[in-house]
């Protein structure tokens, strides 16, 4: 594992270079009239030139810079990237993001108003991507991976999924709560209706700003795409779409185009119970952050040193909450993947009161325990080889859905951080043979 971590964070450094911001903005988006007094309020923007690469601001699914290696990489020749020995992770950044690509990207970052876990009002914060020219041709309402780092959180760097604005694509990606600017507030882990409420709350501010900054794409059906922790809150976000904004009457209206969605955990309890039956967590900071997730997200009577050894729980406000670590980091400080090392005796019985009512509440904040069925098209990505999210959860989502128009690619991809470049790589080829398709129409 160790090995292909390195060679992956190798082959981006050698292939992806620095980011150039430049001062010469296409338009100053802070300071428009038509947009003042609306819900999505810009607080700093910039422009990002991908010539040369993704941003040194571009992080992995674990947290890992993809320029770390950087300096390793110097003697890349300047026509293209060079081979390496390993052929699959070449093609796999190659793909990625073509190289020479000239593509600019706006880069805005804004606040927006929503709820928290008590219903109250919070102001949330996340990032809009746009084309450098002219209106985007669609939407896509993204929902991130996890994050640890509050420098991860979308507002704060280059999230990886903003290739797709090369292909005239635009991106609302909220950072979630408990990053950016509530980076001092704990994340509510993988409770789905919440953040899935956060992620549309921002599209809903966004859209009328688009249009009044004339901006607005040229298709209004969106896309959604979502990636590990990002790919269950996607499912969220399209069933809260399908259910609460799919009257046309209505000014909210909602209307879906296509679903991405990679390597989610859709079934969290069974997620739980591979970490207690194998005794082994792939991704070690998945225990703490799914227990408080869990615990805090839902209000259960459990304290945490119930299910979580006192020496990990003395540790959460240093390594988790402060929002200053990196999953990775945070890994390697944990410092084992043996889950009785990380979970009490109790929580390792799964017949236990206090493991009944963690049960629940992950059945909750299963998106497959819900009555519900997606109602628009569906692409969903699992590497059967993942080590952070058990491929039962895909194979799960797959028996629950079976009625539904989803198309399933799963294989034996690698390991969840390999698997979700190629399903960006996926995402961006399907939206391009969607976009050769229309075009081969439109000229009949």
């Amino acid at each position: 594992m160790k090995n292909i971590h390195y060679s992956i964070l190798f082959l981006l450094a050698v292939v992806l270079g620095a980011c150039q911001f430049k001062d010469d903005y296409f338009v100053d988006f802070s300071d428009i009239e038509a947009a003042r007094g609306l819900a999505f309020k810009v607080i700093g923007q910039r422009e990002t030139d991908l010539s040369e690469g993704l941003p040194y601001n571009s992080y992995l699914p674990d947290g890992t810079r993809v320029n770390e290696y950087a300096d390793e990489a110097q003697s890349a020749p300047s026509n293209g990237p060079r081979r390496t020995s390993s052929v699959t992770g070449t093609a796999i950044v190659q793909q990625l993001l073509d190289y020479g690509n000239q593509n600019r990207v706006i880069e805005i970052v804004g606040t927006y108003p929503s709820i928290n876990g008590k219903g109250d009002s919070i102001l949330l914060s996340g990032k809009v991507m746009l084309p450098k020219d002219g209106r985007p041709k669609r939407m896509m309402l993204v929902s991130h991976y996890t994050v640890c780092s509050n420098a991860e959180a979308p507002s704060n760097c280059f999230s990886l999924e903003g290739v797709l604005v090369k292909l005239g694509y635009g991106l609302i990606i909220p950072d979630y709560m408990g990053y950016g600017i509530t980076a001092d507030q704990v994340h509510p882990y993988l409770v789905m209706d919440l953040t899935a409420r956060n992620v549309v709350d921002m599209y809903l501010a966004v859209r009328p700003w688009l249009e009044a900054v004339g901006r607005a794409p040229e298709e209004a059906e969106i896309n959604l795409m979502g990636y590990s922790q990002g790919g269950a809150t996607t499912m969220a976000v399209q069933r809260l779409i399908e259910t609460e904004y799919n009257n046309p009457a209505e000014m909210d209206h909602i209307t879906l185009h296509r679903v991405f969605a990679g390597g989610g955990p859709y079934d969290v309890k069974a997620t739980y119970e591979r970490f207690v039956n194998t005794d082994t967590a792939g991704y070690p900071v998945a225990i703490p952050l799914v227990i408080q997730g869990m615990i805090l997200g839902n209000n259960l009577n459990v304290t945490m040193t119930d299910l979580m050894q006192q020496w990990l729980y003395d540790k959460m406000g240093e390594w988790i909450n402060s929002k200053r670590y990196s999953s990775s980091q945070i890994n390697k400080l944990i410092g084992t993947k043996v889950t009785h090392e990380l979970l009490t005796q109790e929580a390792m019985d799964q017949t236990s009161d206090n493991v009944a009512e963690l049960y629940k509440a992950m059945t909750a904040n299963s998106i497959i325990s819900y009555d519900w069925t997606p109602k628009a098209s569906v692409y969903i990505m699992h590497s059967m080889d993942d080590e952070t999210v058990p491929f039962t959860n895909a194979a799960n989502a797959k028996s629950k859905w079976k009625d539904a128009n989803i198309t399933y690619n799963f294989g034996h991809y690698g390991t969840h951080v390999k698997t979700a470049l190629r399903f960006i790589y996926s995402v961006q080829t399907l939206l391009e043979e969607e976009e050769k398709e229309k075009q081969y129409y439109e000229e009949l």
